[in-house]
């Protein structure tokens, strides 16, 4: 009647309307302790029915399942609080098989149609992750009510069954049910919509569930509105989520704290770090949590905000938060990000216990700082600590492998995924394979990875080809990738970018032309460098040809006689990087003002002697940035740390640490 499926080791589930749950089931105890005694002329089919589910009741509360069960094969009238322990215990004890006998045993019974324990038995089926068995506990039941509606959404919702939760959604709110939602169903179905692969076909939906919400009076449910907040979040829709946020009368920790991660996630790393001010400033009585300062840490890796995050941490020892796995995760992240690698190996080294999130984090802090090596031997020695590695692991390791040219390493560890590991190869594990043969110049071959792939590639896997073929000059690749993207990405303008640039470097200015009028004609417009300085505890931001900045022309005027002084001591500019057709002059201007070179000269003029520069880009650094920054480190004797899109740049004395390989 039902499959049987492994028990896996599930999250404990407790119900959200009624007391008794899963996890205040006590442990199993070393002795039985029952509150019905047993003597030696008593036996469990001398009790009476009333005894017997007493029995039945206290042996589940004790952790005896067994012999719970034991007794029931003898009792004829178990009672629904009866069954309703039963399941809760199989579900503590993480028996799938007894609970599927206590299921037959209740429907033998007559209660398969009761929605209290249908409620549970969808739950309990949750549990064990066998969602198929829980909707067909559902569509057999025919009194549904809204408790037993819910429990399905919940479970459909954690499975990631998005599209299948709003189906059911409009099922129920269609003429002849006679239900209506509450606080709980909005909760899942909002959740539904980001539970999903669909993407932004379901951000409607969630639209229209927010118009619900708001018709029914349920905008003054915090949870609720906070729901909302994340959705709006997952979708990008920051305008949407802020709206929500200020609408709320109430806000609790975890509406902040979503709020925030909604910046943080979404590339508004200054507005996140803005609010989580005005929450400590302004709600003394609410005290940000493990969530909070997650956000916040990884506002500041986005912002390589250092000065700031090292404030952060100190926060963190003051509350207490520094024992919480994911806090310290995100500490080691935010120092390598921030350009303090051997920070964040500290606080690693320092931690009382490691999850596989920990060592993901210092993975991927050496890798995006170019030290492939030290990556591998660090993935190796989680290994041997006895942590398993998860699909991010190999995302990090084979990405680390990229940024270093270990063309042979990371391809021995992507054979070992499967081999060694049971891991399937994702998107994202073959878009690093693209990236790292891509890089290495091994273009064909990367190609002929994507050919064998018998998974859809994605924009991913095209991107990361695309990419190689602009470091390359390969227009045949380009051209083929290009197609594929703008199919899949028809509005990333990134896409067209790297074409034209592709093409620049080849001197096809017609085609060039051709790229920029189908940019146009989609109404794209090319995302503008831009570079950020953390300076005295404060944050400052650079555009190409920045004429707004009040230094402007303090730094334009430094840059001319830097980049004159330079080219008496070999520098050249490398206007190839320019994607127009114009004379050499005029193209040393434009390259001249690129935000990267900015930040530098601001560096200059406002750091002290000694002190590193440190800079983010949110674009790729380009080779005439990389040139010029590798002179000055050396004509100014200073140490200059940037940080682009995809690694680390250590600029000292005339050298990079990427050694001219990103």
């Amino acid at each position: 009647m039902w499959a049987l499926q492994s028990p896996q080791t599930p999250q404990l589930l407790r119900s959200p309307y009624h007391t008794n749950s899963i996890a205040h089931l006590p442990p199993k105890p070393s002795s039985v302790c029952c509150c019905v005694s047993l003597n030696s002329s008593t036996t469990p089919t001398s009790l009476s029915s009333r005894n017997k589910n007493e029995l039945i009741q206290s042996l589940c509360k004790q952790g005896n399942l067994k012999q719970a069960l034991d007794v029931l094969s003898s009792e004829p009238n178990p009672t629904q609080h009866t069954y309703e322990l039963l399941l809760l215990s199989c579900a503590h004890h993480n028996s799938l098989s007894d609970a599927l006998n206590v299921h037959c045993h209740l429907t033998d019974n007559g209660f398969d149609q009761d929605p209290f324990l249908v409620t549970k038995l969808i739950n309990v089926y949750s549990h064990f992750d066998s969602v198929d068995d829980a909707r067909h506990v559902f569509d057999k039941t025919r009194r549904r009510t809204i408790y037993v509606w819910n429990a399905l959404f919940r479970a459909l919702t954690l499975a990631g069954r998005g599209e299948e939760v709003l189906e059911l959604y409009r099922r129920m709110n269609g003429t002849g049910t006679g239900i209506r939602s509450d606080r709980f169903t909005y909760t899942y179905v909002l959740k539904a919509c980001v539970a999903s692969s669909c993407g932004f076909s379901l951000l409607k939906h969630g639209k229209e569930i927010h118009a619900s919400v708001l018709r029914h009076g349920y905008n003054g449910i915090v949870h609720i509105m906070t729901t909302l907040i994340d959705m709006y979040a997952r979708f990008g829709c920051v305008m949407y989520a802020g709206f929500v946020f200020s609408q709320m009368a109430v806000k609790n920790v975890v509406s902040w704290s979503a709020m925030i991660a909604c910046y943080a996630r979404n590339g508004m790393a200054f507005e996140a770090l803005e609010l989580f001010r005005e929450m400590i400033m302004e709600s003394h009585d609410l005290c940000p949590n493990s969530v909070t300062m997650v956000s916040v840490l990884q506002a500041c890796a986005a912002l390589a905000a250092l000065e700031q995050g090292k404030m952060i941490h100190g926060y963190i020892l003051r509350r207490g938060l520094d024992s919480i796995l994911p806090v310290v995760s995100a500490l080691v992240t935010m120092y390598a990000r921030c350009g303090k690698l051997e920070l964040g190996q500290c606080v690693f080294d320092h931690m009382d216990k490691r999850d596989v999130v920990s060592w993901n984090s210092l993975i991927s802090s050496y890798g995006v700082h170019g030290y492939g090596g030290k990556a591998i031997q660090i993935f190796k020695e989680m290994i041997y600590h006895g942590v398993s590695p998860s699909p991010i692991s190999f995302v990090s390791v084979l990405g680390a492998c990229s940024h270093a040219g270990l063309v042979e390493e990371g391809k021995m560890l992507f054979e070992s995924m499967r081999k060694e590991h049971m891991i399937r190869p994702s998107v994202e594990h073959y878009a690093c394979m693209v990236d790292l043969l891509g890089r290495a110049n091994k273009l064909e071959e990367a190609a002929k990875i994507i050919e064998d792939l018998r998974i859809e590639p994605g924009p991913k896997v095209w991107g990361s080809l695309l990419g190689s073929c602009r470091i390359h000059c390969n227009v045949e690749l380009a051209e083929r990738a290009s197609k594929r993207l703008f199919e899949l990405e028809p509005t990333n303008a990134g896409n067209y970018v790297l074409l034209a640039d592709v093409y620049a470097a080849a001197d096809m200015w017609d085609e060039v032309k051709r790229v920029k009028r189908l940019l146009e004609a989609r109404g794209l417009q090319k995302v503008p460098g831009r570079s950020r300085i953390e300076v005295k505890r404060k944050m400052y931001s650079f555009v190409s040809v920045d004429e707004f900045n009040p230094q402007f022309e303090q730094l334009h005027a430094l840059l001319i006689n830097l980049s004159a002084e330079m080219k008496e001591k070999g520098y050249v500019p490398q206007t190839k990087v320019v994607l127009y057709d114009l004379d050499a002059e005029e193209k040393e201007r434009i390259v001249l003002g690129h935000s990267e070179k900015l930040a530098v000269a601001f560096g200059l003029i406002n750091t002290s002697k000694g002190e590193t520069i440190r800079i983010t880009k949110n674009l790729r650094l380009c080779e005439d940035c990389h040139s010029f920054t590798k002179f000055i480190s050396k004509f100014a004797n200073k140490e200059i740390l940037v940080r682009d899109v995809n690694r680390f740049h250590h600029f000292h004395n005339g050298v990079c640490s990427c050694g001219d390989y990103w």
